[in-house]
């Protein structure tokens, strides 16, 4: 049996952490780390998936198992991961541009699946790896250094939108408050399904408008007594955003997953445990039929 502080030094990685100081990006690292050792998880039982941005160098800095893969291209893999060894624990990282944007397709699609996966957003406003553009929830006429006379497209609500694609736990935290953010993460990892979190988190170098501040002041916590299981109040609190930000799980319900779904694999043994021989793979679609 590991103590606590060994738990968390089993996720501690020695790679150089490539982020500019002040990066809300270093609060998320120390927040996945501290969620899975409270949840006894260890290196090995860990996939983390990310694409191409700032917020997926995140898996580079921890201890686990990772797969890097293309930008905006993070799902696919977790969701096959996930099925061929579902005792993974697959949390994928990515940004509010690689994940509404590039990635938005694979976002809606398995949002309907509901593969039993974690996808913590790191949601800072703006392209920050690219060096400052408006990414899909940059908000409407913000300068930038790309959009030089405000950004004319109106920004996206991931959480609305998640809502409406039938998500099964969908959440916002916030960087500023880290125990709360890491309450939320564990709760996403322990959840079965589809899990998103949306993360507000301050690019200190190429958004100077969406500031830590400018988030502390707004932020704020759903009371204990908010129903999680109400969705037409979720989608309500998705809305509110402005003067007040709500952070907290928004929707929760437990339904079948996509691995649930997968009947042919009912009661055999999950694919990673197969031994593979030639033309296995014709027997396996055989046995389909």
């Amino acid at each position: 049996m590991i103590n606590e502080e060994q738990s968390q030094e089993l996720f501690d990685s020695d790679d150089e952490i490539a982020w500019c100081p002040g990066c809300g990006n270093f609060a998320i690292l120390k927040a996945i780390k501290t969620a899975l050792s409270e949840l006894n998880k260890r290196p090995e039982e860990v996939l983390m998936v990310s694409g191409i941005g700032q917020a997926a160098k995140l898996p580079h800095y921890i201890r686990a198992n990772v797969f890097n893969g293309l930008h905006g291209r993070a799902l696919p893999p977790a969701v096959a991961a996930k099925i061929v060894n579902p005792g993974l624990t697959v949390i994928v990282h990515s940004g509010d541009g690689d994940t509404y944007g590039e990635g938005g397709n694979h976002f809606i699609h398995n949002i309907r699946r509901n593969a039993d996966i974690a996808h913590f957003v790191h949601d800072n406003q703006i392209y920050a790896l690219t060096k400052g553009q408006a990414s899909p929830t940059t908000a409407l006429g913000q300068v930038t250094g790309i959009q030089t006379q405000g950004n004319i497209d109106q920004p996206l609500n991931p959480l609305l939108l998640a809502l409406a694609a039938g998500a099964s736990f969908v959440a916002r935290g916030f960087t500023g408050h880290p125990e709360h953010l890491i309450g939320l993460m564990k709760e996403a990892i322990r959840h079965p399904g589809y899990a998103l979190i949306d993360i507000l988190q301050p690019c200190v170098s190429f958004n100077k408008v969406n500031t830590h501040r400018w988030y502390a002041d707004r932020v704020y916590e759903l009371p204990e007594e908010y129903d999680s299981g109400n969705l037409s109040g979720a989608m309500e609190r998705a809305l509110e955003w402005g003067e007040k930000i709500p952070v907290g799980i928004f929707y929760r319900l437990e339904k079948p997953t996509f691995s649930d779904r997968l009947v042919w694999m009912a009661g055999r043994p999950p694919l990673v445990d197969r031994v593979w021989e030639p033309r296995d793979a014709e027997r396996f679609m055989k046995e389909l039929e």
